[in-house]
């Protein structure tokens, strides 16, 4: 198998699904008008693991977007194991209105 072939033929069909999704209709809102609907959704109240991940994916997130915003400090594990969005979280949303 010729991998890099391989490669740049799924990036073709990759362009071209995006491409089709664009001509069926409305854009799909940004990552920046994505992040604030799940923060305005998500709240101050905490959520179970899975939760989160059915909240970003929701808004055209990987469910394992929960990881990297707690690496980056927009998350939290709180004492009774729930998520909770950081400081960081909601100033950026009252930054961004």
């Amino acid at each position: 198998m010729d991998v890099a072939r391989t490669q740049a033929a799924l990036r073709l069909i990759a362009r071209g699904f995006e491409e089709l999704a664009a001509a069926l209709g409305e854009e799909e809102a940004g990552e920046d008008e994505r992040t604030a609907r799940v923060i305005e959704e998500w709240g101050r109240r905490g959520l179970t693991q899975k939760e989160a991940s059915v909240l970003f994916q929701r808004h055209g997130f990987a469910p394992q977007t929960t990881g990297g915003w707690a690496r980056g400090d927009w998350i939290e594990i709180g004492d009774d194991g729930l998520r909770y969005l950081t400081a960081k979280s909601h100033t950026w949303l009252e930054e961004r209105a």
